[in-house]
């Protein structure tokens, strides 16, 4: 096994020609320890993780036997190491699941570098189907790494962050909340400040009544990026159903709305908890009705929800549509 210079000697075949079952339980690892094995469908956030001498066996040559796994050896003080890290994280990342990286630290955890006869670092092996099948050592560029998880997992094809936003956008507004999550989560992997992965993430809290979580991921936003259109959508959703979870009870509102067609604020309040999904359209019709009554009302407040209304559901939507188009014959007529 070699690549760009790096070789491993008679200590490589020695610790892993019988599956690493010797050395490895002599070192404390178990002996059968719990595959972590995973495919293309491995969540992100399971694709790089710390491994010890006692987990080697299950994070790496169990894994490995379903996902090629690669091995990061460094040390803290090592400033190559530093270099490789945030490329090679990266470069795993962008695969999308087709390999999954494991870090060793050697100075916590020696043995297994020791095994490989390890002399220099930072060296990363790949292994597959229980065996080391590959490897270099020292810093690479991005493409040389890119390259060899190639040689090791087949062709992965470039990252496309754009098309995986794109098929969480459409899971999103198909309701298929669970899918949308695991895009957005993979979209941050490789991009973890991407305004419209995180806003997209928090819509899917949202629209799950998972507010506090929605505030969490909302919080996650880069300042430059809280005037992005996406950005003030979600919270624009969040704060509509922060409003439409402090009304109470939607039929007593209907009630003075019956008795009552004038009573604007009863119209208001039940038309802001509508439209945090319950029945958008209805939300519009109640809105459109106060500004045709009294358009001055509460300065002019029913046709300023209905703006924040638009910003948070966005212009595709179809209730979006309709109030554009209503409010405008109000207006203009």
């Amino acid at each position: 096994m070699s690549n760009d210079g790096f070789s491993v000697g008679g200590s490589f075949g020695g610790a892993f020609g019988g599956g690493m079952g010797g050395p490895a339980a002599a070192n404390g690892a178990p002996a059968n320890g719990g595959a972590m094995g995973g495919n293309s469908a491995t969540p992100p956030a399971a694709l790089i993780s710390d491994v010890t001498t006692q987990t080697f066996m299950a994070e790496v040559i169990e894994a490995s036997r379903s996902q090629p796994v690669l091995v990061d050896f460094w040390a803290p003080w090592c400033g190559p190491c530093k270099q490789l890290t945030p490329i090679i994280e990266k470069a795993v990342n962008d695969a999308r699941g087709a390999v999954r990286l494991a870090k060793m630290n050697i100075d916590d955890h020696p043995e297994v570098a020791g095994q490989l006869g390890i002399q220099s670092i930072p060296a990363v092996i790949a292994f597959k189907d229980g065996q080391p099948v590959d490897g270099f050592m020292g810093a690479q560029p991005e493409s040389q790494i890119k390259a060899f998880i190639e040689r090791v997992a087949g062709p992965v094809g470039p990252s496309d962050l754009e098309q995986i936003l794109t098929e969480a956008e459409a899971a999103r507004e198909a309701g298929d909340l669970a899918r949308a999550a695991q895009l957005y989560g993979g979209a941050l992997s490789m991009e973890p400040e991407n305004a419209q992965a995180l806003s997209g993430l928090a819509q899917c809290h949202v629209a799950l009544e998972d507010l506090e979580k929605a505030r969490a991921v909302l919080d996650m936003v880069p300042e430059a990026a809280t005037g992005d259109p996406a950005v003030a959508a979600a919270r624009a959703a969040l704060e509509l159903a922060e409003q439409a979870g402090a009304l109470g009870d939607l039929a007593e509102l209907q009630a003075r709305i019956d008795v009552n067609p004038a009573d604007h604020q009863a119209r208001f309040d039940l038309a802001v908890a509508l439209g945090s999904g319950a029945d958008k359209v209805a939300a519009v019709d109640h809105l459109i009705e106060i500004v045709r009554r009294d358009r001055e009302w509460n300065e002019d407040g029913a046709r300023k929800q209905l703006l924040q209304f638009f910003e948070a559901w966005g212009a595709k939507d179809a209730a979006t549509k309709h109030g554009r188009r209503r409010l405008s014959s109000v207006l203009f007529s």
